[in-house]
């Protein structure tokens, strides 16, 4: 697979992926209803990609919104908020699969953080 040898784990693939359909939506609603990103969208995307793949916690990284360390600037932040706010509900019916695999991603996390304050 592609993103095998590029050194990108299954999780980090599936946020990528998440990520790219999630701008999708927003900017397909917001500012191209052509299928290609806007440029402002395309710098948001490489913006993610980046901040995905140096995640300093990338080996048991949780999905972002839960995660302590803030690798965003606050304006990219924003950004992303507004798009993530926009596209989350749209998710389960464009990208059912994507939606609910980033749904399990967070359940298990939380199962696992739980597990790790009871054992404290």
């Amino acid at each position: 697979m592609l993103w095998a040898q590029a050194g990108i784990s299954n999780s980090e693939a599936l946020e990528i992926k998440t990520v790219r359909a999630m701008l999708g939506i927003f900017c397909r609603a917001h500012h191209h209803p052509d299928q290609e990103l806007c440029p402002a969208c395309s710098e948001i995307y490489k913006y993610a990609v980046d901040r995905i793949l140096s995640c300093p916690v990338r080996a048991t990284k949780p999905p972002c919104e839960m995660c302590k360390i803030h690798c965003y600037k606050p304006d990219l932040r924003n950004s992303v908020k507004s798009v993530m706010r926009y596209s989350g509900p749209r998710m389960i019916y464009r990208h059912p699969l994507l939606a609910a695999r980033h749904l399990i991603a967070k359940y298990r996390f939380i199962k696992l953080d739980s597990k790790a304050c009871q054992s404290e």
